[in-house]
């Protein structure tokens, strides 16, 4: 999926926004990511999310960090559809947008190391 910075601003900053977290610095961060999963050539373990998270570690995510903080998971949890999330929630990666911004900012606060070493790998191609 090819999005323009400013096309992908337009995601990234309301959602952030939403979360209560918005700096320039992360979305600047998120807009990077974005665009580096957009030039990465997919093969057929590679999702077509917006961002290199693959559904391990969506499912990490929300077990080992979102579970415990209640308040977050709550709102990230607002932004998935209601039904689709329930039959199959990493489908909300592909097509919810917010939703996926959203799952990579926690990603990033709780394992910045994971995203942001993707970030370098996938730039440097």
């Amino acid at each position: 999926m090819m999005l323009t910075p400013h096309e992908l601003r337009s995601i990234i900053h309301p959602t952030l926004d939403y979360l209560g977290c918005y700096s320039v610095a992360t979305e600047e961060q998120l807009v990077a990511l974005a665009q580096a999963q957009c030039r990465r050539p997919l093969n057929n373990h590679d999702s077509t999310s917006l961002y290199p998270i693959d559904n391990d570690l969506h499912q990490q995510i929300w077990d080992q960090y979102l579970a415990f903080n209640p308040d977050q998971a709550s709102l990230i949890r607002g932004l998935a559809s209601q039904r689709q999330f329930l039959i199959d929630p990493h489908h909300e990666l592909k097509t919810n947008l917010s939703y996926a911004t959203a799952i990579a900012w926690a990603v990033f606060i709780a394992y910045p190391q994971i995203l942001a070493n993707g970030l370098e790998r996938k730039s440097a191609c």
